[in-house]
């Protein structure tokens, strides 16, 4: 269809240019985009030009070969910084149509990616980074921002030096970032400043804790309810965006370690929005790339999600056995009243209001994906809608962000980016395509838990947009598989995979941001020690039933 297009738009400009196109792919026929193309002609007076295309999203070029020219050598030549050079030779057939001024089609062109200097400097500069954050010798954003500035700057160098050492241009970094989820967070964080100031927090801290009667297990299956029915609406980060104030106001009410709460939520938080298509950021990117529909992503996640955060309140009452063991027991009246006395709606006018923006908001988080609407966009509008209905002080609801956070955020996909430039994740993807063959259960086995195991230490976003071509690429080739079991496989990876470790999802970030402003940090190998067996229960549990669904049934 692309080439028909590319072809038809040659021959509406015959009297110009006659069009040599082609299609650049890498290994796994996924096109390449950036790929400069050349060919040298010599024009009808004689003289030598050199024609040149970009490659196009989808891999296409087009080349423009003017009247009476001659192909120089007949050699095309397709290179890009970290894929090795390739010439394509023209045959006699594809010589003469372009000399008589008939489109040329070379077809796919595939192209090899090359490791350089660039390639060892990026892994190194990862590596540093993860050691960083997780020794906890040097604060997260910090981290990130140095790895993204060694990258940078030996790109620099490399402009000078040598080529071998550029990683990619400021420019490019700053593709890599998801200014989606930057923009999705700061918008909602001046919301729920703007509710936090209601006292809406401090009720239901109390109705929270009222309704588990002092019991801290049944309170932990409370919150964690809460949250994944949250997360399944909402995306996690959001979810936690909101969750995490609360849970550390009933904490600390209770003289509880907000933590012995927060880790139980924010696992259920990247389990529960596992069952929606708009519950996760990963989810979006499988649906939108996939062409799966709500109502499959419900039916065939949703079973999974429940055996999942059963398995994860389990393990979560094991491995906070003494903490709400110390504080378990009746309802104490003395807490009761401590609760009570700050549990009143201070701001019921501005309650309402962020009600209705609120409402407007969910119904544009669920259907806005109809509308072609981003979740980033939604939340700036919420937040600015309500600044302006509210008027409340405009810096105090600037200094509310959480900019370290961001900071962290940015960076981190850029160090990300670089991964994905120079070649690192697309050598994964090609060992898995090796490896599972045509085997349907070798391939859910791998997806899921090389998904789960390098989303621990890889935010899974970037992750899973570098995969969904590989699936996409296993589905083509393997006969009898269903397509929905692999991109389902991905999404159970991906998601929950997020638990192993603090850079794993985005909700981790948010919620141990949020509580180190309160005076509660996370540190990498904190989370890790809780979060990794979490994982091990939660995707267990969930491929478990995704074995049931489509090797049984």
């Amino acid at each position: 269809m692309a080439l028909c297009v590319l072809l038809s738009a040659g021959q509406a400009r015959a009297d110009e240019s006659t069009p040599l196109v082609g299609r650049v792919v890498n290994v796994q026929r996924q096109p390449v985009a950036g790929i400069t193309v050349t060919l040298t002609v010599t024009d009808a007076q004689g003289g030598h030009r050199t024609l040149e295309a970009i490659s196009r999203a989808d891999g296409w070029f087009v080349l423009g070969v003017p009247p009476g020219a001659r192909a120089v050598g007949s050699t095309l030549t397709l290179q890009r910084r970290h894929y090795s050079q390739r010439t394509v030779r023209l045959d006699a057939a594809q010589r003469a149509a372009l000399q008589e001024g008939r489109p040329v089609s070379v077809g796919d062109l595939p192209i090899q990616r090359r490791k350089t200097a660039a390639f060892w400097v990026t892994v190194g500069v990862f590596l540093l980074m993860m050691l960083l954050i997780g020794t906890t010798r040097m604060h997260n954003a910090l981290a990130a921002l140095l790895g993204a500035s060694l990258l940078l700057a030996a790109s620099a160098v490399g402009q000078v030096a040598t080529q071998d050492l550029v990683v990619y241009s400021f420019n490019d970094a700053l593709d890599a970032v998801d200014w989606n989820v930057v923009f999705l967070i700061m918008g909602m964080m001046m919301v729920i400043a703007v509710v936090e100031g209601t006292g809406v927090f401090r009720w239901l801290a109390f109705f929270a804790y009222k309704s588990s009667g002092g019991k801290l297990w049944k309170l932990v299956a409370i919150l964690m309810l809460i949250t994944a029915l949250s997360s399944a609406l909402l995306d996690n980060v959001t979810t936690m965006l909101l969750v995490t104030p609360i849970t550390i106001r009933i904490a600390l009410a209770i003289d509880v370690d907000p933590l012995t709460l927060l880790f139980p939520e924010v696992l259920a938080a990247n389990v529960g929005g596992l069952s929606t298509m708009v519950g996760t950021p990963t989810n979006i990117l499988i649906a939108s790339y996939s062409g799966i529909s709500f109502a499959a992503f419900l039916l065939n996640l949703t079973p999974g999600v429940v055996l999942a955060l059963v398995g994860i309140w389990g393990y979560s009452t094991l491995r906070f056995k003494r903490q709400l063991a110390a504080r378990d027991g009746d309802v104490s009246a003395k807490l009761l009243e401590r609760l009570e006395q700050g549990a009143t709606i201070a701001q019921p006018g501005h309650l309402r209001k962020s009600g209705w923006v609120g409402l407007g908001m969910l119904a544009l988080f669920i259907g806005g994906e109809h509308l072609h609407i981003p979740p980033a966009m939604i939340a700036l509008l919420g937040a600015t809608s309500l600044l302006v209905w509210i008027r409340p002080n405009v810096e105090e609801m600037i200094e509310a962000v959480d900019w370290t956070t961001l900071i962290f955020f940015i960076t981190l996909f850029m160090v990300v980016g670089a991964l994905q430039e120079v070649g690192l994740i697309d050598q994964i993807a090609v060992w898995v395509s090796r490896l599972v063959g045509d085997s349907q259960l070798l391939a859910m086995v791998v997806i899921t838990w090389l998904s789960a195991l390098i989303s621990t230490v890889i935010p899974n976003i970037p992750f899973t947009a570098t995969m969904l071509p590989v699936i996409g690429y296993l589905t083509s080739t393997m006969p009898g598989v269903d397509p929905k079991s692999l991109y389902f496989c991905l999404a159970v990876g991906a998601a929950m995979g997020g638990n192993g470790s603090l850079v794993g999802a985005s909700a981790n970030l948010v919620t141990a941001g949020i509580a180190e402003r309160s005076g509660y940090p996370i540190t990498f190998g904190h989370f890790f020690r809780v979060g990794f067996p979490a994982l091990l229960v939660s995707v267990s549990l969930a491929f478990l039933w995704l074995l049931v669904r489509y090797m049984v049934f």
